[in-house]
C-alpha cells in the first residue's frame, strides 16, 4: 500500500505519524517566523504573538501551510501533506517562537552585555556586582558592546566573537531545560490525557484546520466570523495608514483617567478592549473559568481600593497581588500532584525496578529514560549553577519553585486553556529573595538570580506546555510519539541558536540603544530591569519582609480551598485557574472580552444546551482566524514597507 493515495488523498507512507519532510519544512520555516516575531516584538514593538496562549503566528503560518496543501492536492498530489505533518510542523513552529519571543531568549540576549556597558563610576556597579557576573554568562569586551547598542556588523570578527562562549554555555542550560521539559510531559502525558481525560481547549483551532476533508472550512457560520473579524481589522488597518478614516473602536484606552478621588483612584490600570479573537478564545474556555476570570479580575482591583480606604498603601507592596498570585500558582501544582499521586508512586516502583502496574509501551521514551534524564538535567543545572556562583543553599529551592511553576501552567493549559498566564515579577528569583531578604544574602547569590531573571520575568511563552498539546495532537491525529519527541526535540536545538542569531543580527543591525525600537517605557529592552533591581537589593538592603510571605500563603490556601470546594460542590463557579491568572498583564487586556463570551456561552448553553453551543462555535472560531489572518498581514506589511501598521493585538 506504500505510496498509493488513501480515500483521503494523502499517500499512505505519509498518512501517519511524523515524517523527514514535515522536520525538514518546520525547520525551514522557524528561522523565518522567529524573524517575523523579534521585528514585531522588539524592533517594531506592536503584535506580541507570544505574549498569549495561542500564538497568532503559528496559526498564520498552519493556514498558509494548508493553502500550499490545496495546490499540492490539486496538482500533485502524491506530495499532499497529511494532518500529522502539518500538526508537526505547527508544533515545532510554536517550540521556535516561544525560545524567540517576548519571556524568553530576547530578553536574556538584552541582559548579557548591559551591567559593564552601564556602569559608570557615579553608579557603582562595577564594584558592586559587575566583578561577580561570570565572564563565561555575560559580555564584558567593550569593542562588542559598544557595537551591540550603537549598531554595527555582526559579522565582524571583534563583534561575535565576544559572544561565542556565553552563547554557548547559555544554549546549553536552555537545551537541558528543554529536555527536562520534554521527560516531564513524557511522565505526564497518560495520567492527564487518558486517565484524567483533561480537555486541551488550545489545540481545537489547529486540529479543526487540519482536519483531512477539511470539514471546518464547509461551516458557513467559519466564514461569518471569519468575515466579521477580517472586515474590522481591513478597516482599521486602512485606519492606521491613512488616518482621516475613523477606527472601529475595539481599543477604548485606559478607563483608570475617570477615577480621581481616594480611593478610588487606587484602582490601578483599566484597558478595555473588545478584541474579537479574545471572544472566539474565550467560547473555548469552561463557563466557571470564563467568570472566575473576570470575577476575580474585578476582587483584585477591589482590594487596591480596599487596601487605600482602610489607610493601608502605606505598607510596602500591599496588597502583594503578585504574591498571592504565586501561591495560587503553587497550590494548583500541588492539587495537581495530589490528584495524580497514585500515577506518582507507579513511576517511583516503576525507576526502582519494583512491581508496577506501569505500562510505557507506546511512550515517546520509556519512563526509566525519561527519570534518568531528569537526574542527569538536575545535576547539570545544579553544577552549572554552583559554577556561576549560586551556593547550594540556593539552588535546590530555586529550581523546585521554578519546575512547580512549569508544572502549574502546563497543567492549567492542559485542562482549561486559559488564554494568558504571565505572573510578572513573582518568580523564584524574586520570591526567594523576599522571603530571605536582600539584607541576609550575598552580593554573589542576588547577582546569580539576577542572570536567572530572564527566564522568570514572566511566564507566556513558555514551551513546556506547547511540548504537551503537542503530544495531545499526536494522540487525536494518529501520529507517532516517538517521532514527535525527536521532531520537539530537534526543533527546540535549532530554535535555540536560531532566536541567538536572529536577536543578535537584529540588535546589532538596528543597534538596542536606538529609541526607535523596544517599548517606550522600558529603556534599553528590558536588559535595565534585572540590574536596577538589583542595585537597589543592594543598596537599601531591605530585610526578610513576612508581610510577603503571608500572602504566599493566602494565595496557596485560597486556591486549595477553591479546588476541594469545586470537588464536592457541581455548581460551585469559582474556579482556582482564574483566581491564578486574572491579575495578569494580559488578562487586564482580555476581561472585557472574556466577559462578553461568559455572557454568550451561558446564555447559549442555558437555551440551546450543548448541542446549540457545537453549532455556534465555528462562529467564534471564524472570529479567532480572521484576526490571526488579516492581524498578521498587517504586520507583515508594516516590515516589509517599513510603515506604522495596525495590530489587532495588544
Amino acid at each position: 500500500m506504500d505510496g498509493k493515495l488513501l480515500d483521503t488523498g494523502v499517500p499512505a507512507k505519509y498518512r501517519f505519524g511524523v515524517t523527514w519532510r514535515a522536520i525538514i519544512a518546520g525547520l525551514l520555516l522557524i528561522p523565518i517566523n522567529s524573524y517575523w516575531i523579534f521585528m514585531m516584538e522588539i524592533i517594531r514593538y506592536q503584535g506580541h504573538p507570544t505574549t498569549i496562549s495561542l500564538f497568532y503566528s503559528s496559526i498564520f503560518n498552519l493556514v498558509l501551510l494548508i493553502i500550499v496543501n490545496g495546490l499540492i492536492r490539486r496538482w500533485i498530489p502524491k506530495f499532499v501533506f497529511s494532518q500529522g505533518e502539518l500538526i508537526t510542523i505547527y508544533v515545532m513552529l510554536n517550540i521556535g517562537a516561544a525560545l524567540v519571543g517576548h519571556d524568553s531568549l530576547q530578553i536574556l540576549v538584552c541582559m548579557m552585555p548591559f551591567a559593564s556597558y552601564f556602569a559608570t563610576p557615579e553608579n557603582k556597579w562595577n564594584t558592586l556586582f559587575v566583578n561577580k557576573l561570570p565572564d563565561w554568562l555575560v559580555v564584558k569586551d567593550s569593542t562588542a558592546v559598544k557595537n551591540f547598542y550603537m549598531g554595527g556588523n555582526l559579522y565582524d570578527p571583534a563583534n561575535y566573537t565576544p559572544w561565542i562562549v556565553p552563547v554557548m554555555c547559555w544554549s546549553a542550560f536552555v537545551l537541558v531545560l528543554l529536555g527536562m521539559f520534554l521527560c516531564i510531559n513524557v511522565l505526564l502525558r497518560k495520567q492527564w490525557t487518558e486517565r484524567e481525560k483533561l480537555s486541551y481547549p488550545l489545540v481545537q483551532l489547529p486540529l479543526d484546520l487540519t482536519a483531512e476533508g477539511a470539514p471546518l472550512f464547509k461551516e458557513k457560520l467559519l466564514w461569518y466570523g471569519f468575515a466579521i473579524a477580517v472586515a474590522i481589522d481591513v478597516w482599521n488597518g486602512l485606519s492606521t495608514l491613512y488616518p482621516s478614516i475613523p477606527a472601529i473602536p475595539i481599543k477604548l484606552g485606559d478607563q483608570s483617567r475617570y477615577f480621581t478621588t481616594r480611593p478610588w483612584n487606587s484602582i490601578g490600570w483599566l484597558p478595555t478592549q473588545f478584541y474579537p479573537f479574545g471572544i472566539g478564545l474565550g467560547m473555548l474556555l469552561p463557563v466557571d473559568l470564563l467568570f472566575s476570570c473576570w470575577f476575580f479580575f474585578w476582587f483584585w482591583k477591589m482590594e487596591r481600593i480596599l487596601t487605600a480606604a482602610l489607610g493601608y498603601e502605606t505598607v510596602r507592596g500591599m496588597p502583594f497581588v503578585n504574591e498571592q498570585s504565586f501561591g495560587a500558582y503553587m497550590g494548583i501544582c500541588i492539587f495537581a500532584i495530589l490528584v495524580s499521586r497514585r500515577h506518582f508512586i507507579e513511576l517511583g516502583k516503576h525507576f526502582i525496578g519494583a512491581k508496577t502496574s506501569i505500562d510505557d509501551k507506546g511512550e515517546p521514551i520509556s519512563y526509566r529514560a525519561a527519570m534518568w534524564f531528569l537526574l542527569f538535567g538536575m545535576a547539570f543545572l545544579t553544577y552549572f549553577s554552583r559554577k556561576a556562583g549560586l551556593s547550594a543553599s540556593i539552588i535546590i529551592p530555586f529550581f523546585i519553585i521554578y519546575f512547580a511553576m512549569c508544572i502549574a501552567i502546563t497543567r492549567m493549559r492542559a485542562e482549561l486553556g486559559p488564554p494568558a498566564h504571565d505572573l510578572h515579577y513573582a518568580g523564584p528569583d524574586q520570591i526567594i529573595v523576599n522571603f530571605v531578604g536582600p539584607k541576609e544574602m550575598s552580593t554573589q547569590n542576588l547577582s546569580i538570580l539576577s542572570l536567572y531573571w530572564w527566564f522568570n520575568r514572566a511566564y507566556r511563552s513558555h514551551v513546556m506546555p506547547f511540548q504537551l498539546e503537542g503530544f495531545k495532537m499526536a494522540e487525536r491525529a494518529r501520529m507517532s510519539y516517538r517521532g514527535l519527541f525527536a521532531a520537539m526535540a530537534i526543533a527546540g536545538v535549532v530554535g535555540t541558536f536560531t532566536a541567538f542569531w536572529v536577536i543578535l543580527h537584529l540588535l546589532y543591525q538596528y543597534g538596542a540603544m536606538s529609541s526607535s525600537i523596544g517599548p517606550p517605557n522600558v529603556p534599553l529592552i528590558f536588559g535595565s530591569e534585572p540590574f536596577n533591581r538589583l542595585d537597589s537589593w543592594l543598596k537599601i538592603q531591605m530585610p526578610t519582609d513576612i508581610n510577603r510571605a503571608i500572602a504566599v500563603g493566602v494565595g496557596f490556601t485560597v486556591t486549595m480551598v477553591l479546588n476541594s470546594l469545586r470537588m464536592q460542590i457541581g455548581w460551585f463557579p469559582f474556579h482556582p485557574v482564574g483566581f491564578a491568572v486574572s491579575s495578569s498583564w494580559s488578562m487586564h487586556l482580555l476581561w472585557l472580552p472574556l466577559f462578553i463570551a461568559w455572557v454568550i456561552k451561558l446564555t447559549i448553553l442555558r437555551y440551546g444546551g450543548l448541542k446549540l453551543y457545537k453549532q455556534a462555535l465555528p462562529l467564534f472560531l471564524g472570529l479567532i482566524l480572521g484576526e490571526c489572518v488579516v492581524g498578521s498581514f498587517w504586520t507583515i506589511w508594516g516590515i516589509i514597507f517599513r510603515i506604522p501598521s495596525y495590530a489587532f493585538w495588544p
